[in-house]
């Protein structure tokens, strides 16, 4: 398994329009093959800053995921309220307790 973090920053005025978009589709994607927890983060600090984790049984799991027209569809929809280049890294989980 391993972990996929991605943060995201916002324009302020998009931010309500993003939560409704990730509201409408966080089942869809939580529900993806392989997926075991999707996670939604917010800032304490930049209300506008988000962070997405999710866990993948594989990374094979997660290129099917992000070729598929589920995620091409919520990412056409939330880049353009972007503010800042998003970030991603894939994790594996060492410990766990």
């Amino acid at each position: 398994m391993f972990v996929r973090i991605v943060k995201m920053s916002f324009l302020p005025e998009k931010v309500d329009t993003f939560l409704t978009i990730f509201n409408t589709k966080k089942t869809l994607i939580r529900n993806s093959d392989g997926c075991t927890l999707l996670e939604l983060y917010r800032d304490k600090t930049n209300s506008n800053v988000f962070f997405t984790y999710s866990y993948w049984e594989s990374e094979q799991d997660l290129e099917n995921y992000r070729n598929s027209v589920l995620f091409k569809d919520v990412w056409a929809k939330t880049k353009v309220f972007f503010n800042e280049k998003p970030q991603a890294w894939s994790v594996n989980k060492e410990v766990s307790i």
